[in-house]
């Protein structure tokens, strides 16, 4: 009864122990500020916002002003003896002012909407990473619980395997049985005293992931609860799935925006074969001293407003050579696409089966453990009327404890399928997150 009891007591405690910790949201809330991969994706967002206003500016007018202010030192020098040369030094100086305003440049105008098709797919990867970014938390904080789950579960295997052991060694002193019952769990012992080591060693590797993740060491964790109800997926049809990952998954849309672009700049190759028509203003203002040839000063004004047609003839090639680049880019993006559809709809029917078995398999392995431990009492009581051995014993207790381990994988494999689901289908955020962490011991 004591190992019984040990069983019973372990992981409660290690989980009210745990449950003082941090929740899954306040964990996401540390990645979110801490993460390296998260702020990278938000940096190259930032940054591709600002194609936009740089494909914007071929549209509009780009003005320049230029200036200078030279002195002239001047030595005059006539081949004609009869002429009189002779030396000066004056000051030159010049502002001009010059407005260019694009009337038809189709070139410019591709390049705009190309740059919109850049916004588009920035957004879309920077959605795609704040997805990724919670099933990494989500990830990285179970495998800790599950990790915590191994190390609390071996200890109570220890703890019990070290009563029958003990129970083995007075039974062999007074006769009542062999030595073998007292090897056997002597080993089964020393087997699990390994296992307890390596577990502990994969906890600490699971704490390192997450540190990686948050930027600070591990807290303790609020550990699954009583509340945990797994259902099956709303909707609970794998085509309404389909459907809504071709649409909305962020790496289809990653890739549509990509086709996008490649398909705009073939139309902005071939728009170099096109003439184009500017626009412009020119205003300058000059001055030179009494010094320069003529003998007195002068001040200059120009004004010219005009319009500017240029029409290109032949560039060796190039323009076509380019063109026919484009539209074998523009096929690399529509075979892009397809494959990324084709792997959002893989995912999304991954992600369906492992929510729908992983339901089952939780149910499964909750009937299991009440026939394990059933098992374990009845062989515990053959034991004590002389129908069961030491082994038999030994053999119901490690049922119960991996029956234990497997059916808290499984819920937790259960969360991360229905996270994935989500994700697949483009819909994952917070607020998802929010409806696993109710299901915690906080």
């Amino acid at each position: 009864m004591r190992a019984l009891l040990t069983l019973s007591f372990a992981l409660p405690l290690a989980a009210a122990q745990a449950g003082q910790g941090a929740d899954l949201i306040e964990i996401y809330r540390a990645a979110q500020s801490a993460d390296a991969v998260y702020a990278a994706a938000r940096a190259s967002w930032a940054a591709g916002q600002e194609k936009l206003p740089q494909g914007r500016s071929g549209l509009l007018p780009s003005a320049s002003l230029s200036a200078f202010s030279q002195y002239n030192d001047r030595e005059l020098k006539p081949r004609d003896p009869t002429v009189t040369g002779g030396n000066s030094q004056f000051n030159s100086n010049s502002v001009s002012l010059s407005v260019t305003q694009p009337l038809y440049r189709p070139q410019n105008f591709a390049s705009y909407e190309q740059a919109k098709t850049q916004v588009a797919q920035s957004d879309a990867v920077f959605a795609q990473a704040a997805q990724d970014l919670i099933v990494r938390v989500a990830q990285a904080y179970f495998d800790v619980l599950l990790a915590q789950d191994s190390v609390a579960l071996a200890r109570a295997q220890l703890e019990a395997i070290g009563q029958q052991l003990e129970q083995a060694k007075r039974n062999f002193e007074v006769g009542t049985a062999t030595i073998t019952d007292t090897n056997e769990a002597q080993a089964r012992y020393d087997i699990t005293t390994s296992g307890e080591i390596a577990a502990k060693n994969d906890l600490e590797i699971r704490r390192q992931a997450l540190e990686a993740i948050i930027g600070r060491p591990a807290p303790g964790l609020a550990p699954l609860g009583k509340r945990f109800s797994p259902a099956l997926p709303q909707p609970n049809n794998l085509s309404n799935w389909v459907e809504q990952a071709l649409r909305a998954n962020p790496q289809v849309r990653v890739s549509e925006a990509g086709l996008a672009f490649a398909s705009r700049e073939v139309e902005r190759n071939r728009a170099a074969h096109r003439p184009t028509l500017d626009a412009f203003a020119t205003y300058s203002d000059s001055g030179s001293g009494s010094g320069s040839q003529g003998g007195v000063g002068m001040d200059t004004t120009s004004k010219v407003v005009g319009v500017q047609l240029a029409v290109p003839l032949y560039q060796g090639g190039l323009v076509n050579s380019r063109v026919r680049e484009a539209l074998a880019n523009e096929d690399k993006a529509r075979q892009d696409l397809e494959n990324a559809r084709r792997q959002a709809e893989l995912a999304v029917r991954q992600a369906f089966l492992g929510v729908v078995n992983g339901l089952a398999q939780v149910k499964a392995l909750e009937a299991a453990l009440v026939s394990s431990q059933s098992s374990l009492d009845s062989t515990r009581l053959g034991q004590e009327v002389g129908v069961r051995t030491q082994v038999d014993v030994l053999n119901a207790q490690q049922q119960l404890f991996q029956t234990r381990r497997d059916l808290a994988q499984a819920k937790y494999n259960y969360i991360l399928s229905l996270l994935r689901l989500k994700a697949a289908g483009g819909g994952l955020a917070e607020n998802d997150l929010s409806l696993v962490n109710a299901w915690l011991d906080r």
